[in-house]
């Protein structure tokens, strides 16, 4: 079973091509070829979500006109027509649902995040969860393209960041959830932030809940933290490879100086001697006799005829280049093991994972306990 999981992904990757494709028999084919491979959340959830809103096109739909394509600010969309032509129309207008529309609308209405997410103030973390998974699916940009549904989807990613953490929550509730709406926004816009500003971006939010959501042909830029989704004309794409190609060449001529100054470097490297000692031993250079320093007993190891090279101060010399870059390195592992084992922390935060976090708290350190060993030893000394 466990050898299907690539099969498994493969399909889902192709029903998400698919789903952005609008595609949506496709999608629902490769999807359930890859829950029967390998079951997952991810291809259930996507299912699900299919199978809720299997209606989303169809009659009664509704079209954005070309200039709309950007983030419209208009409360009511303009009526479209069905493209029958089986050509290029496709292409020139997204369809949306009068459901996604009035959803849209419900959410600009809502005032606080409880309501929002559709929970009670009283909601566990497994509430908020559900209830996020089902409203982002259902309002992410590259799904429902009805007029409003990104700053929906911002409002949706914001009010789950918030509420998910305890602090951010317990501060939220003593100030009360009434959002200054209109005030100080004249296109009647509103402030999701609420002054509440989020950990972590409404698009970040959904990659870590379903791990990269829908693709398509939209750019994702971002300003201040804030999504904003546009699409290029073909031949201005072409236009923009060309200069991008263009300067591209320019700029290797500006950098022709700094190369050359590499190459010289990296040639005067090679030419520079091997050092008589290495922290590994190393069958290319002879190195394979091994020594310890007397001070910190740091092995390293060295050729046969080191010994009768190297006496008395040149000795010490070299045993304390050798105890220097084993210090070094022995340093650097050491902030590796801290910085991964923040990393599981922090992400056992943000999941409330407790597998995560005992993990993190079960991870060995071995290059920090021999750091702390090494400090012994000098304080010792």
């Amino acid at each position: 079973m466990e050898g299907n999981r690539d099969e498994a992904e493969k399909c889902i990757n192709i029903a998400t091509d698919a789903l952005a494709a609008g595609d949506k028999d496709k999608a629902v084919k490769y999807l359930n070829k890859a829950e029967k491979l390998y079951p997952t959340k991810k291809a259930k959830v996507l299912l699900d979500a299919l199978m809720r809103n299997g209606s989303a096109a169809g009659n009664g739909t509704y079209c954005r006109r070309r200039e709309d394509r950007s983030e419209s600010s208009q409360s009511q969309p303009e009526k479209g027509s069905q493209d029958t032509g089986g050509g290029g129309g496709a292409e020139a207008a997204k369809s949306f649902s009068r459901d996604q529309v009035e959803g849209v609308q419900k959410i600009k209405k809502c005032k606080d995040y409880y309501e929002v997410l559709g929970v009670v103030k009283e909601a566990n973390e497994d509430d908020l969860k559900k209830a996020y998974r089902k409203l982002a699916l259902k309002f992410h940009p590259d799904k429902n393209h009805a007029p409003g549904a990104t700053e929906a989807f911002k409002k949706i990613g914001n009010a789950y960041a918030v509420l998910s953490n305890p602090e951010k929550r317990r501060q939220y509730d003593l100030t009360g959830g009434e959002e200054p709406a209109s005030q100080g926004h004249g296109h009647g816009g509103y402030d999701y932030h609420q002054g509440f500003e989020p950990d972590i971006t409404p698009e970040d939010l959904f990659n870590m809940f379903f791990g990269g959501g829908f693709p398509s042909s939209s750019a994702h830029t971002y300003t201040n933290g804030r999504a904003r989704f546009s699409q290029q004309h073909p031949s201005q794409t072409r236009r923009e490879r060309r200069e991008e190609r263009d300067g591209g060449f320019s700029m290797f001529i500006q950098l022709m100086p700094i190369l050359v100054l590499i190459v010289v470097s990296i040639l005067s490297h090679l030419m520079v001697s091997t050092p008589p000692y290495s922290l590994y031993p190393r069958s290319a250079t002879g190195q394979s006799v091994k020594r310890q320093t007397e001070n910190l007993h740091v092995s390293y190891y060295v050729t046969r005829d080191f010994k009768s090279e190297y006496k008395g101060s040149d000795l010490k010399k070299i045993e304390k280049e050798v105890e220097e870059d084993y210090i070094s390195n022995v340093r650097n592992n050491c902030w590796k093991e801290r910085q991964a084992k923040n990393d599981l922390m922090y992400a056992a935060r943000v999941y409330r994972d407790d597998r995560l976090r005992k993990k993190a708290e079960q991870m060995n350190m071995d290059n920090c306990k021999e750091l702390d060993r090494l400090n012994d030893l000098y304080r010792g000394g």
